[in-house]
């Protein structure tokens, strides 16, 4: 390793990335950020379907390709290859050979007529980790059925809990503003590989990973399936609220809305200071959380009609100086422009690539204090193809570029 040069976690792990759209693209992009070289194979005729989702498009020169796209393949590779044939399905196969890892998100089965199933390839190769996103997992009734994140959110539970209450002005089930199924699901997928790394370290043995959307979201329920496994009753949508704190919610002061959370009975003590009803704190009506939850109809419009005197910015100094959490409800654009934001190097530029320079939010993680995004941008549809002389000379890719099997 060169002086100067920092060693990320997964250098010298190769992964073949067979999936597409947001659940499995989303975990590759983490395995490409903790330095894995990522080998994103696609359909010749256009490839990942969120290359078309646009508007917005990134253009560079004579390159166009929808922004969604952009916010789940930053360092890979792509190649585009016709594995529904005979010759593409083994030159994957082949490239499967050399790789630690392959992600794919087709259907159940799918990928057994092509030779490219876990139960193949990873009799070829033991040490090989297969990773295999579905809607519903790799069994039971529903196995057969795509999943796509809109219906999860509202199959598994996740929807019954998000927007208004019945009965309000606009109520009714809303879906989360971000796939958030998808997402969660490649983070669980991601963490499995990384799991299933550790594992073959020890044991020299690769690993099949089942990970279903459906799974996901029932897991990420969290305190709301717990609420409802312990009470035997359905959490009930709260609008802006909290089932379990109060006061826990936006609030409209006089020229915005703000965010008030408050965690604990201190905390609340302190708002009812500053507030102007330091008595709430010793009324038992209000006084401990538990309190509070049960009178949340005679309390929460108490709180909302002393905000709305105020403008927000007078509230938020007021709690940030007595350390009661509040913030802002910001737009996208305003988030990323936030100083926070803006010291932490939320937002990054990648180029170097057919696409030129690509604007995208990092990613989170930070290790030994620094940033471990990926180097390379977003690909170009097949901008790698040279990388396939590891496995084929360059007469044998004329012939299947000429065949339109390598796009």
């Amino acid at each position: 390793m060169a002086a100067g040069t920092e060693l990320k976690p997964l250098e010298g792990i190769r992964v073949l990335d067979l999936s597409r759209v947001l659940a499995g693209p989303w975990a590759t992009q983490t395995l490409a950020d903790l330095g894995a070289e990522v080998i994103k194979v696609e359909q010749p005729g256009g490839g990942d379907d969120t290359r078309h989702w646009g508007p917005p498009w990134h253009e560079h020169g004579t390159e166009r390709v929808a922004a969604y796209f952009l916010a789940a393949n930053r360092g890979k590779h792509s190649i585009a290859i016709d594995f529904s044939t005979k010759e593409g399905a083994a030159l994957v196969a082949k490239m499967a050979a050399s790789a630690d890892v392959v992600v794919e998100n087709f259907k159940v089965g799918g990928l057994a007529k092509f030779g490219l199933d876990a139960t193949t390839l990873r009799a070829a190769d033991p040490r090989l980790i297969y990773a295999s996103i579905t809607g519903f997992g790799q069994d039971g009734p529903y196995a057969h059925r795509a999943g796509y994140d809109y219906i999860i959110q509202g199959m598994g539970g996740l929807m019954s809990l998000t927007g208004l209450p019945d009965g309000e002005p606009g109520g009714g089930p809303m879906r989360v503003g971000v796939a958030v199924a998808d997402l969660f699901t490649g983070m669980y997928t991601a963490t499995a590989i990384l799991a299933a790394l550790v594992r073959r370290g020890v044991s020299g043995e690769g690993a099949t990973i089942d990970l279903a959307l459906f799974d996901t979201q029932l897991a990420m329920l969290a305190n709301q399936a717990s609420n409802a496994l312990v009470s035997g009753e359905d959490p009930q949508r709260q609008g802006a609220g909290h089932p379990n704190i109060v006061p826990y919610q936006w609030f409209d002061a006089s020229d915005q809305p703000i965010i008030v959370a408050v965690g604990n009975d201190r905390q609340f003590a302190k708002l009812a200071t500053i507030l102007g009803y330091p008595k709430w704190a010793s009324d038992a009506t209000f006084a401990t959380n538990s309190a509070r939850v049960a009178a949340r109809q005679m309390l929460v419009p108490k709180i909302a009609e002393i905000i709305g005197a105020k403008s927000a910015s007078a509230w938020l100094a007021a709690f940030e100086e007595a350390g009661i959490p509040a913030g802002p409800i910001n737009t996208v654009l305003q988030a990323l422009a936030d100083p926070q934001a803006v010291h932490r190097g939320a937002q990054v530029t990648a180029g170097g690539g057919a696409l030129g320079e690509v604007a995208m939010v990092g990613s989170p993680i930070r290790l030994d204090g620094r940033r471990i995004d990926a180097n390379l941008p977003p690909p170009a549809f097949g901008e790698h193809r040279g990388l396939l002389s590891e496995w084929i000379d360059a007469e044998e890719l004329a012939r299947l570029r000429s065949a339109g099997i390598v796009g």
